[in-house]
């Protein structure tokens, strides 16, 4: 990866955390790994967007239950 596509994802990360502050809306410890890892080219937005859905469908199944 490029230093400038990093220096992008960089600041879309940025930018995402600051949305869901306005909003207030909590930002998981977990979410934030997955955000780290995609910034640095770790992970893709695919990869991101699938552990993300799985995490939020294990919680939601966890309290159904």
């Amino acid at each position: 990866m490029t230093l400038q596509a990093k220096n992008r994802r960089m600041q879309a990360v940025k930018l995402a955390d600051a949305l869901n502050a306005i909003e207030g809306v909590p930002v998981s410890d977990y979410a934030k790994t997955l955000s780290r890892c995609w910034m640095n080219g770790e992970l893709t937005g695919e990869q991101m967007k699938a552990a993300l859905l799985a995490s939020h469908r294990k919680l939601a199944a966890e309290s159904r239950s």
